[in-house]
C-alpha cells in the first residue's frame, strides 16, 4: 500500500512537472518570437553610434531655424550668408541621418560633421547662438569615438586579436600561480 501511495505521488509530480516544463517552453517560444518593438530598435541602435547621429542631426535642425531668424526689422538670412544658413544645417542633419544608417563610415562622416559644427560659428549666426554648433559638435565627437562590440563575453579581449588573447591568458596563468 505505501508503495502504490507513493508511486502515484511520484507520477503526480512527474506530470506536474512536465507540465510546468511545458508551460515554460511555450512562453519561452512565445517570448523570442514575439519580440516587441522597443527591444528590436533597442538591439538596432546599440549596433550603432545612434546618440552621436541624433545630436548631429539636432544640431543642424537647431542650426537650420536659427539661420531663418528674423529679429525685428533685421532680416538675418541674406546673400551668401543665406545660402550658408540652409546649407550648413542640410549638411548637419544629412550626415547625422549618414552616421546613425551606416556605421562603417562613421568617422568619416563624424569628421566632416566636427568641421562644419566649427565652421558654423561663423556661416550660421554664431553656430545657432553656439546651441547647434555644441549640439553638433558633441555628436561628431560621440560618432568618431564610438566603437562597436567585438569582445568576448567572458574576457573582454577582442575577437579578432589573437596576441592580445594569448597576452591575457599568460596573465590568468601568472595571476594563478
Amino acid at each position: 500500500m505505501l508503495l502504490n501511495a507513493t508511486g502515484d505521488a511520484g507520477a503526480g509530480s512527474r506530470r506536474r512537472a512536465r507540465a510546468g516544463r511545458a508551460e515554460h517552453a511555450s512562453t519561452s517560444d512565445r517570448d523570442s518570437t514575439t519580440t516587441t518593438a522597443w527591444s528590436r530598435f533597442s538591439r538596432w541602435r546599440r549596433q550603432r553610434p545612434f546618440l552621436g547621429g541624433l545630436l548631429i542631426a539636432l544640431g543642424g535642425v537647431e542650426l537650420f531655424f536659427s539661420g531663418q531668424l528674423d529679429i525685428g526689422k533685421i532680416h538675418v538670412q541674406l546673400g551668401i550668408e543665406g545660402l550658408q544658413a540652409t546649407i550648413i544645417p542640410i549638411v548637419l542633419a544629412l550626415l547625422g541621418v549618414l552616421i546613425v544608417t551606416m556605421p562603417a563610415h562613421r568617422i568619416f562622416y563624424g569628421v566632416i560633421a566636427l568641421v562644419v559644427a566649427v565652421y558654423s560659428l561663423v556661416g550660421v549666426n554664431l553656430g545657432g547662438f553656439f546651441v547647434g554648433m555644441l549640439l553638433s559638435t558633441v555628436g561628431g565627437v560621440l560618432a568618431v569615438a564610438w566603437m562597436p562590440r567585438t569582445s568576448d563575453e567572458a574576457g573582454g579581449v577582442p575577437a579578432g586579436d589573437p596576441a592580445l588573447r594569448r597576452a591575457d591568458e599568460g596573465a590568468d596563468e601568472r595571476a594563478a600561480s
